[in-house]
């Protein structure tokens, strides 16, 4: 079968600074959306976003085009290949998969009868489930800071779209967002406008007054009761609520507008305007109305903090989603555990992928995020916290193609493979925690039957390294979502 043609590149400006702690608070938020949705209203965004997404057709041609195998009638087999199953702990050999309507219908032993199939011969490779990355801004990964302030709109989107090509062309299959506006860009990436991975949203990240998702500006203070929102909530990136029936309410819009699961900020961050890393956000019972809320619709809240009064608050509450939580002791990991609540943690490590702060108050938080994720991984596994793998790049066209890297450095934590499974199967049971709200029903992140067809051929051994994901142009051979593939150079 001859290669299916890969993302035509487009260029865009590359000045940025690096990533490695949350930025969600950053300074330069608040201009970003002000500047991106200036020109677009709420009706624009809620009922005719496709006037702006009109614009990627322009460029669908230039784009990769991705294909399902000739003679759609016949199931594919992908033969000749150590199988990684996205849970095991070891590799397999002597099995083949057969994929039929965007969905692994069977896996086989070798000489086992597969019916009229075409055949993929990964020629002895590793062939794998494709990568979720469970902690993803879509929109804000690929933008830099000046371009945030100064471009137009579309150009904006343009980005976020390219973005979502080379993300899915890293072999990150499916990603869970965790704020701001990517309801359109999820759209048309499912209905094939433009390519990307599968996107779970959140929707606008939900913050008291103060909090880490309020990004107004000092001459903003006080809002009235009877205030008009601002700009910034109009768009959907952030919603201000104070109290148990703002809280419900913003919830509950979000779960209108389509989200898989809801945001809470519940904690102060490094980067943040106004609120320390150590500030406690929300009260109990405020956070509770949103876990009700999202209960009532079969899905649940995850939360930006990273203390530990924030984490135990949150889990009484019912939060299912601890987002960082570096700065967690051991009574709250061991109450993580007891809830059976998911630990999204990232390597924040004070690395050449961190953010460069001019202050030293800023880099002295960085520090204690940076010696608590060392912590953080260590108490995971002793108390047996079920963990998800994330990278919340944000800001960052220098870093994200380098996404990868932040997998492949777990293995100072974890062995390959288990690491490798936290990006796959076990990243891929905390999307399933979005129940009757996941747009993709199914299996995702292992090869078994009826998964979802997400699997990537890569040169490489992960039971003994992940250094092959430092360059996934070169060492990811093959990708396939949904049965369809977007990239093969077997």
């Amino acid at each position: 079968m001859p290669p299916q043609s890969t993302a035509h590149k487009l260029s865009f400006n590359q000045h940025s600074h690096s990533n490695g702690t949350c930025s969600c608070g950053s300074p330069f938020l608040q201009t970003f959306h002000q500047r991106i949705m200036a020109d677009i209203t709420r009706r624009q965004m809620l009922g005719g976003m496709a006037s702006v997404m009109a614009m990627f057709s322009g460029v669908a041609a230039t784009l990769s085009h991705s294909q399902e195998h000739p003679s759609q009638k016949k199931p594919t087999l992908l033969v000749n290949a150590k199988l990684f199953d996205g849970y095991s702990n070891t590799l397999k050999e002597g099995v083949s998969v057969r994929v039929n309507d965007g969905k692994i219908d069977a896996v086989l032993s070798t000489g086992q009868d597969a019916g009229d199939v075409n055949i993929i011969d990964c020629g002895g490779r590793v062939l794998m489930p494709g990568l979720i990355d469970a902690h993803w801004h879509t929109t804000l990964a690929a933008i830099t800071q000046m371009d945030a302030m100064t471009a137009d709109a579309g150009y904006v989107h343009l980005v976020a779209a390219q973005e979502a090509e080379r993300t899915l062309m890293r072999g990150v299959t499916s990603v869970r967002d965790v704020g701001g506006p990517s309801f359109a860009l999820k759209r048309a990436i499912d209905e094939g406008i433009v390519h990307g991975p599968r996107i779970f949203p959140a929707g606008a990240m939900i913050s008291q007054t103060s909090g880490h998702g309020d990004f107004r500006l000092r001459h903003d203070v006080p809002r009235s009761s009877n205030a008009q929102l601002t700009e910034i909530e109009r768009q959907g990136v952030a919603m201000i609520a104070d109290g148990e029936a703002e809280v419900l309410r913003r919830t509950r819009e979000q779960l209108m507008l389509g989200a898989t699961q809801i945001k809470l900020m519940a904690g102060g961050g490094v980067a943040s305007i106004y609120d320390p890393l150590d500030s406690t956000q929300f009260t109990e019972r405020e956070i509770r109305a949103a876990v009700e809320a999202a209960e009532d619709w079969g899905t649940y809240v995850m939360v930006h903090v990273y203390t530990s009064r924030g984490i135990q608050r949150a889990l009484k509450a019912g939060v299912k989603s601890i987002e960082h939580g570096q700065l967690a002791d051991e009574e709250a990991v061991r109450m993580m555990a007891d809830h059976d609540a998911w630990w999204s943690l990232q390597p924040f490590l004070q690395d050449e992928d961190s953010n460069v702060y001019p202050d030293a108050a800023r880099r002295e938080s960085q520090r204690q995020v940076a010696v608590g994720t060392v912590k953080a991984y260590e108490m995971a596994q002793k108390f047996n916290v079920k963990t998800a793998w994330g990278t919340d790049i944000l800001f960052n066209p220098k870093n994200t193609p380098n996404q990868l890297n932040h997998l492949a450095k777990l293995t100072r934590f974890y062995d390959p493979l288990t690491a490798l499974a936290m990006a796959t199967g076990r990243n891929g049971e905390l999307l399933a925690l979005s129940g009757p709200r996941n747009p993709y029903p199914g299996v995702l992140g292992k090869i078994e039957p009826g998964a979802h067809a997400d699997l990537l051929v890569v040169d490489g051994d992960p039971s003994v390294s992940l250094d092959f994901l430092r360059d996934p142009e070169q060492n990811i051979r093959m990708i396939m979502k949904a049965g369809r593939i977007y990239k093969d150079k077997r």
